[in-house]
């Protein structure tokens, strides 16, 4: 039985194409050039463990003279970066709500992005919990942060439905004992839901 349901939030509720954005900065051959030279995505793991957002992206630009101006837009230009809502998601997240049932996200994201994120999109602030490894010190697929979930709402493993665009996110969740989905988009997480029992197809549009 699903006694709550858990969101990642990037690829899931928002877009997180960071590709996308410099693709149309700086043209596809420089950005993979870029993304060749400049370990990007293990910048933001330590940003989503909890480092300073500016520091740490600035201190990643000042180790890259020739990139510096492209790396500070992860910082300075972030909500271009994260953008835009999957509004199909927005909407099965308020339905479950709205018939009663728990629903937290789990999401690897920074004590800053945070921050410049919950303003930005309100239903970032509607979760009934949201888990931020910013906060946690910690990252998905560690087994920490699952355990973590598990401790702090007093729920079982197999109590917990999670979403998550990444399958590792979600292989370690389910060797933990959760029930998983993985998200490939919007309408395979609402069938999801559906054949849980926990949204009906029209509530689930």
């Amino acid at each position: 039985m699903v006694k709550a349901v858990i969101f990642d939030i990037g690829n899931v509720l928002i877009e997180w194409q960071p590709e996308r954005y410099y693709d149309a900065l700086i043209g596809p051959e420089r950005r993979q050039e870029m993304f060749a030279q400049v370990d990007l995505h293990g910048m933001n793991d330590l940003i989503d463990t909890g480092h300073d957002f500016r520091e740490t992206v600035y201190a990643w630009a000042g180790k890259y003279p020739e990139w510096r101006e492209e790396i500070r837009h992860w910082h300075d230009n972030w909500l271009d970066l994260a953008t835009p809502r999957i509004d199909h998601s927005v909407r099965l997240l308020r339905a479950l709500r709205a018939k009663g049932h728990p629903v937290f996200a789990l999401t690897n994201f920074g004590i800053g992005t945070w921050a410049i994120a919950t303003p930005a999109y309100d239903f970032l602030n509607e979760f009934d919990h949201a888990y931020v490894s910013g906060h946690m010190g910690v990252i998905k697929p560690s087994p920490e942060i699952y355990a973590m979930v598990e401790e702090h709402s007093g729920l079982a493993p197999g109590d917990l439905l999670f979403t998550d665009d990444r399958i590792d996110n979600i292989s370690a969740a389910q060797a933990r004992g959760w029930q998983v989905h993985h998200f490939t988009g919007s309408q395979g997480w609402a069938d999801c839901l559906v054949a849980h029992g926990l949204l009906t197809q029209s509530e689930a549009a």
